[in-house]
């Protein structure tokens, strides 16, 4: 919240369409944040795929593996532990890929309302970070 200076009076009016709008854009901001945080401890991870793949596959076929499910580890042989690698790497592609549309989705529907808002209550309201 902003202070006016002394003397200023906030010469806006906020309708109930305008508020409601206002909410939204609020709604969306912290969806894209969730979306965002989410993409990005994804990616991480299949970093972290990528390189635990590359280790392994330098191993011996007939070397077994330590692979983790959940808190237990069981022990694989090295194509078996690749293959479940693979499907974990193949998994979190799509879900990268399902986040990235969904924050481009988000990032069009903010661009809209932003355009919206600045247009009526020009510099009397700041969306930006």
């Amino acid at each position: 919240m902003q202070i006016l200076p002394e003397g200023e009076k906030n010469t806006t009016d906020v309708s109930w369409e305008d508020q409601q709008k206002i909410n939204e854009f609020s709604t969306l901001i912290t969806r894209k944040d969730r979306f965002s945080e989410q993409l990005k401890g994804y990616q991480t991870e299949k970093e972290f795929l990528d390189d635990l793949s590359m280790e392994i596959e330098l191993l011996d076929e007939d070397d077994d593996v330590n692979y983790k499910v959940g808190d237990a580890f069981i022990l694989l042989k090295q194509s078996e532990a690749v293959d479940k690698l693979e499907k974990q790497n193949a998994h979190l592609d799509s879900e990268i890929m399902r986040l990235e549309l969904q924050i481009e989705e988000l990032d069009g529907k903010l661009a809209e309302l932003k355009k919206r808002l600045y247009a009526k209550f020009g510099t009397a309201i700041n969306l930006e970070r």
